[in-house]
């Protein structure tokens, strides 16, 4: 199936600053794509649109403030006008035990993983049924990830924030899919981003449990992830990949 190329689209990355969002930018940009970065961290995301050029836009915004968001979009159509293709990548990882009753992590990981998911949703989602109306390809790609259906000890609150990405992404369909709207759910398994470093219990991070998966089984790279992204945005408007499962070969 021949590649689409995407230099009539405009995307919205979130999770821009670092791992798989900051490596969709770069295969997003290098195919062609116009894409406002956006994430939380100024300087990393000005660094990484000076070195893009002017396809690329920063726009610091933080997606669990509402207020936030909503500026994001003003800056985005500004800027760049109606976007077609929308990739939430922001997410955060935070594993304890239940018993520990880390209400603060909880809360983080289902305001950025999920409601975070949604307020961009709610901001570009106008944008992406308008360009289906309009005869346009538009997409919206949510990262999940293999912990929505793979259980791992301490990693509860973490894999039922992405459980519920996944079940979101595959509603949207039915409410998307009409309105010529594609939705994918992509689920990397073990990759090699800074998710680690903010694990605050030395026994489950980068020199835990976490470091002896990494040395096990060996992480797929953010950019393994973004080929993957990149390939299922440009394929033709009438094909929609809606549920990709991404694996380092010894995890699968």
């Amino acid at each position: 199936m021949a590649q689409q190329t995407l230099h009539s689209r405009t995307a919205v990355v979130t999770g821009a600053a670092s791992g798989i969002g900051e490596a969709v930018a770069r295969r997003l940009v290098a195919d062609g794509a116009r894409v406002a970065l956006l994430a939380r961290r100024r300087d990393r995301l000005e660094r990484l649109a000076a070195e893009l050029g002017p396809n690329a836009l920063a726009v610091p915004a933080d997606v669990t403030d509402q207020a936030s968001v909503d500026d994001a979009r003003r800056q985005v159509q500004a800027a760049f006008g109606r976007v077609d293709l929308v990739v939430n990548a922001a997410g955060v990882m935070l594993p304890n035990p239940v018993d520990d009753g880390r209400i603060d992590e909880w809360t983080r990981m289902i305001d950025t993983n999920v409601t975070g998911v949604l307020r961009v949703i709610g901001a570009f989602g106008p944008d992406l049924v308008a360009a289906g109306a309009a005869g346009a390809t538009a997409d919206l790609l949510n990262v999940s990830s293999i912990g929505a259906h793979v259980v791992f000890p301490n990693y509860a609150v973490y894999g039922a924030t992405k459980a519920a990405v996944t079940q979101l992404s595959a509603a949207l369909r039915a409410e998307y899919g009409p309105r010529d709207v594609r939705v994918t759910s992509v689920e990397p398994g073990l990759t090699d981003t800074e998710l680690g470093s903010h694990i605050d219990n030395p026994a489950l991070g980068p020199d835990g449990q976490l470091g002896d998966m990494f040395d096990a089984i060996g992480p797929l790279s953010p950019a393994d992830v973004a080929d993957l992204v990149g390939y299922v945005v440009s394929r033709p408007r009438h094909v929609n990949l809606r549920h990709v499962v991404v694996l380092p070969t010894r995890q699968a």
